[in-house]
């Protein structure tokens, strides 16, 4: 089993990662940062902890947030101008974290990461159903499909065979900073530590959404746990400059 207690390397921020590609923190399109002053603050806290560059990663969700490339576009050059204002010199781009369900349509123009990695969710609740033929579809349009958070799908957790399914399709899989603290359950903490064993992760994100996140991510980074858990962990973050 991974272990989470290895040597303290005395590392106590992430500059090691440097790109944090799956945040929300565009202003009020999501769940994520409400406003422009919320959106300020934590991408200073994120810089402070190292970050140099972000990917905001709005959900287009049909039923609850049903963003557009016009409405994540606008959000960005708020989010550009406010920081140019407050004087916070990040690189910051956006894309998208398409939820896959029934109405979710594969195409060639999904906003995606660079090198056309396009990340997707599904629910918590339940597999979609015909996930393989959309991951299918989404590749044979030229996609690179990430998975964001895999250990967070608790229907998952007794079927290790699925892991390997999508792996074995392709499937880039993207690991939550904050799972490795037992932030979202001490269950989905053990998962995680065993896809970081079988090097099933490919990126990790933060998925920032607000300030108790950014509180965690901190304490995580500055007691030295987080890269004493993954930072050797060979993560394709820097692969997306």
């Amino acid at each position: 089993m991974f272990s989470f207690f290895k040597k303290n390397t005395g590392i106590r921020d992430v500059e090691w990662l440097g790109v944090d590609m799956h945040t929300h923190l565009l202003p009020g399109i999501d769940d994520g940062a409400k406003n422009v002053a919320d959106t300020v603050g934590l991408i200073k806290g994120l810089k402070e902890l190292g970050f140099s560059q972000f990917f905001c990663t709005p959900h287009i969700f049909t039923e609850l947030y049903p963003n557009t490339a016009e409405t994540i576009d606008a959000a960005l050059t708020i989010t550009t101008t406010a920081l140019t204002k407050a004087g916070v010199q990040v690189k910051i781009d956006a894309a998208a974290e398409y939820m896959v369900d029934e109405t979710f349509k594969p195409a060639t123009n999904l906003l995606s990461l660079p090198g056309r990695h396009v990340l997707i969710e599904m629910s918590y609740l339940s597999e979609m159903p015909a996930i393989e033929q959309v991951i299918f579809d989404l590749q044979i349009m030229g996609h690179k499909v990430i998975l964001a958070h895999p250990e967070r799908y608790g229907y998952y957790h007794k079927k290790p065979d699925r892991y390997l399914r999508l792996k074995d399709m392709g499937v880039l899989f993207q690991l939550n900073l904050l799972s490795l603290s037992g932030y979202y359950g001490k269950e989905i903490k053990q998962v995680a530590g065993y896809l970081l064993q079988k090097k099933f992760y490919d990126f990790a994100g933060t998925d920032l959404h607000h300030h108790q996140h950014l509180d965690e991510l901190r304490r995580m980074v500055r007691s030295g746990s987080l890269h004493q858990t993954i930072g050797n962990y060979p993560f394709k973050n820097k692969a997306l400059i």
